[in-house]
C-alpha cells in the first residue's frame, strides 16, 4: 500500500504535494519523497521515515518549479525499507522521467530479466516499481519518433506497459519537457483520481491516490481514473485521456473499503465511510442469525477504522456504543509497522482501555479485519485485564485466508491467523470467548449497496480468486520462499491445498 500525487500547478508545487502527502499518510508511514521539475531539471528528496521527519525547510526550499509528483510507502515485502527503495525513481535516458507507484508487480522478476537482457536496461535496487519505471521508458523510446514525443506516442508506451506487466499498479510519472502522465492497470485494482482547480493564471491538476488529497487541497473532483486508462497533462494545463487497453475492467480491492482508504474518501464512486456503516449493519444481522442468546452488555470499537461499524452494528442491535479505548495518535499504525515483535510491543503504546467499560461487562469489541492475530490477541488480553468478564471479538471483515499479492503487506501464509484454522481454532488463539466473521457476499453487498454499479472486486485475500490469473501455489510458495522463511511453511502447503480448491 502506498500513496502517490501528481500535479501541474500554476505556483510552487512542492506546499502543495508536502500537504497531500500528510493527508495520504494513512497509506504508508516508512518512506516519503518528493520529485519537482523546474524547466527540464528534476529536484529529488527521499528518505525513510514519515512526511513530517523527511522534509526540513532546507529541502522544501531545494524543491522548485511548479509541478511534480510525490510518494509516501510501506514495503509490501515485510520487512524495513531500503533508503534506496524510497519513491520516486529517476531515469535520464532516453527521456527525463520521475515515477511513483501504488501497487505491485506479479511479473517483476520475469520483466527484470527481460529489460537487462532484451531492452538492455540496468534495475538497481529490487523495487518493482523501478522495473514499472524501466518498462515504461523503454516504451516510450520505442514508440517515439527521432526521441520527440507526441500525446499519441505516450499513450502507445502505456499501452505497451499494459501488455508487459501483470498485477496492480496506479502509476504518477513526470516526463522533462513534456508534462504529467497518470495510468491505472486494467483491472482497476488501485485507486486514482483526479481533480482540477481554476485560477486566474489558468487550470491546475492535481492526481491523486484518494479523493481526500482533491478535497483538502481546494481541488474540484473531477473522475476516477478508469482501469488500463492514461491521462497526460501537458505543461500547457491541457488534459488528454485515452484507454489503452481493449480488456480493461473494474475490480476494485475491497480491502480498501474495510481498511486502507481513509473514510472520507470516495473509489470509484463508493464513499468508504457508508460502506463501513453498510458493513456495521450485515456483521449485526449475522449476530441476530447466528447467536441464540445475545448477552452482550456493551460494543466496543477498536479504533480508528472499525468506528464507524461498530457504531451502526450497535444501533442495530440496540446496545449501548461505548469508547473503550484512547488511542495515542503519536505512535504508527501496527498493521503498518515490519515485524511481529515491533507489533506487538507497540499495541499497548498505542491503545490504553477505559477500565470502567469493561469491568464485570460481557463486551464485543469490533474491529475492522483480523490479519495476523497479534494485535486482537493484545486487545483481548487488555480487555480482561480491565475488568471484562466475557470478550467476544467481531470482524467487520471475512476470515483473511490467503496472501495479497497486489500491494498489502500479508502475502505469506504463515503469518495469516486464518489460514489452515477453523473460527473456533482462531477464537482460541485470540483468546476470545466468542468470534464472529462477515460473511464474504455480505462485504461485497455493503459495499455495492453504496454504488450498485460497481459488480466485481478483487477479494483475493479472503477467496483466493486472483483477477489477474496469473497468481497459483507456485507462485505464493516462491513469495513465502523470499520473503526469507527458506521452503514453503505447513501453513503455506495448507494454503496451496485450499487455494487448489478454490480455483477447481
Amino acid at each position: 500500500m502506498c500513496g502517490i500525487l501528481g500535479l501541474i500547478s500554476q505556483s510552487p508545487a512542492n506546499q502543495l504535494l508536502y500537504d497531500g502527502l500528510q493527508v495520504l499518510q494513512h497509506r504508508g508511514q516508512d518512506a516519503a519523497g518528493i520529485a519537482t521539475l523546474e524547466n527540464h531539471t528534476f529536484h529529488i528528496h527521499k528518505d525513510n521515515g514519515l512526511v513530517r521527519d523527511v522534509f526540513r525547510t532546507r529541502h522544501m526550499r531545494s524543491l522548485l518549479g511548479n509541478a511534480g509528483i510525490a510518494h509516501v510507502r510501506y514495503p509490501t515485502a515485510g520487512s524495513a525499507v531500503d533508503h534506496n527503495e524510497a519513491q520516486p525513481f529517476y531515469v535520464n535516458s532516453p527521456f527525463g522521467i520521475v515515477l511513483g507507484h501504488n501497487g505491485n508487480l506479479t511479473n517483476a522478476e520475469e520483466l527484470k530479466e527481460q529489460l537487462f537482457v532484451e531492452d538492455l536496461r540496468h534495475v538497481n535496487t529490487s523495487s518493482d516499481s523501478e522495473v514499472l519505471l524501466n518498462v515504461l521508458a523503454h516504451e516510450l523510446q520505442i514508440n517515439s519518433q527521432q526521441y520527440r514525443l507526441e500525446v499519441k506516442t505516450i499513450f502507445a508506451a502505456v499501452a505497451g506497459v499494459h501488455k508487459r506487466c501483470r498485477g496492480a499498479y496506479a502509476v504518477v510519472a513526470m516526463i522533462a519537457g513534456y508534462g504529467l502522465l497518470a495510468f491505472r492497470d486494467i483491472y482497476g485494482i488501485r485507486p486514482l483520481v483526479i481533480g482540477v482547480h481554476e485560477t486566474p493564471q489558468g487550470k491546475e491538476y492535481l492526481v491523486a491516490s484518494e479523493s481526500v488529497a482533491l478535497d483538502t487541497l481546494g481541488f474540484k473532483f473531477l473522475r476516477d481514473i478508469a482501469p488500463g486508462e492514461a491521462v497526460f497533462v501537458d505543461f500547457n494545463g491541457k488534459l488528454h485521456s485515452k484507454q489503452c487497453s481493449d480488456k480493461a475492467s473494474l475490480n476494485p480491492c475491497i480491502f480498501e473499503y474495510v481498511y486502507l482508504a481513509r473514510p472520507d474518501s470516495v473509489i470509484d464512486g463508493i464513499s468508504v465511510y457508508e460502506t463501513r456503516l453498510y458493513m456495521g449493519e450485515y456483521l449485526a444481522d449475522k449476530i441476530k442469525r447466528t447467536w441464540k442468546e445475545i448477552d452482550i452488555d456493551v460494543v466496543i470499537p477498536i479504533p480508528d477504522s472499525s468506528r464507524p461499524s461498530a457504531l451502526q452494528l450497535a444501533n442495530r442491535l440496540n446496545l449501548p456504543f461505548r469508547e473503550g479505548f484512547v488511542k495515542n495518535r503519536y505512535i504508527g499504525r501496527t498493521f503498518i509497522m515490519p515485524g511481529q515483535a515491533m507489533r506487538k510491543k507497540s499495541v499497548r503504546q498505542k491503545l490504553n482501555a477505559i477500565n470502567v467499560e469493561f469491568k464485570g461487562k460481557n463486551v464485543l469489541l469490533v474491529d475492522d479485519s483480523i490479519v495476523r492475530g497479534t494485535t486482537s490477541r493484545e486487545i483481548v488480553q487488555m480487555a480482561r485485564d480491565a475488568g471484562a468478564r466475557k470478550v467476544y471479538f467481531a470482524s467487520a471483515a471475512p476470515p483473511v485466508r490467503f496472501p495479497n499479492v497486489y500491494g498489502i503487506d500479508m502475502p505469506s501464509p504463515s503469518e495469516l491467523i486464518a489460514t489452515g484454522r477453523t473460527d473456533d481454532e482462531i477464537c482460541r488463539e485470540i483468546g476470545a470467548d466468542r468470534i464472529i466473521y462477515q460473511d464474504l457476499d455480505d462485504l461485497k453487498a455493503a459495499v455495492q449497496k453504496a454504488n450498485p454499479k460497481i459488480t466485481n472486486f478483487d477479494a483475493s485475500c479472503f477467496d483466493g480468486r486472483y483477477i489477474t490469473g496469473d497468481v497459483n501455489a507456485d507462485y505464493l510458495n516462491k513469495v513465502e520462499a523470499r520473503r526469507g522463511h527458506g521452503k514453503a511453511s505447513d501453513d503455506a502447503n495448507q494454503m496451496a491445498l485450499d487455494l487448489a480448491e478454490v480455483n477447481e
